[in-house]
């Protein structure tokens, strides 16, 4: 299975965070915007060469992925 950096809002602090499979704390926390979120943790996935998955705010359903490393399914060339 890919290892994935997860960006998600918490509803608490109503900010947005990025967290990684398997950690025990945020990855990078605070984040009034979810695009800025998003930017933080696609350079993460880019060097760590995981995959990204954005979730939605209201129930926190994952919305999109992207994949920046191994990708278990890549398109046929």
């Amino acid at each position: 299975m890919t290892k994935q950096i997860h960006t998600m809002y918490n509803k608490e602090t109503k900010t947005w965070y990025n967290k990684q499979d398997n950690a025990n704390r945020a990855s990078n926390a605070g984040f009034s915007t979810q695009k800025e979120a998003i930017d933080a943790a696609r350079t993460i996935a880019i060097n760590q060469g995981l995959e990204h998955s954005i979730h939605r705010a209201d129930n926190n359903q994952i919305r999109d992925k992207n994949s920046y490393g191994n990708d278990d399914f890549p398109p046929r060339g």
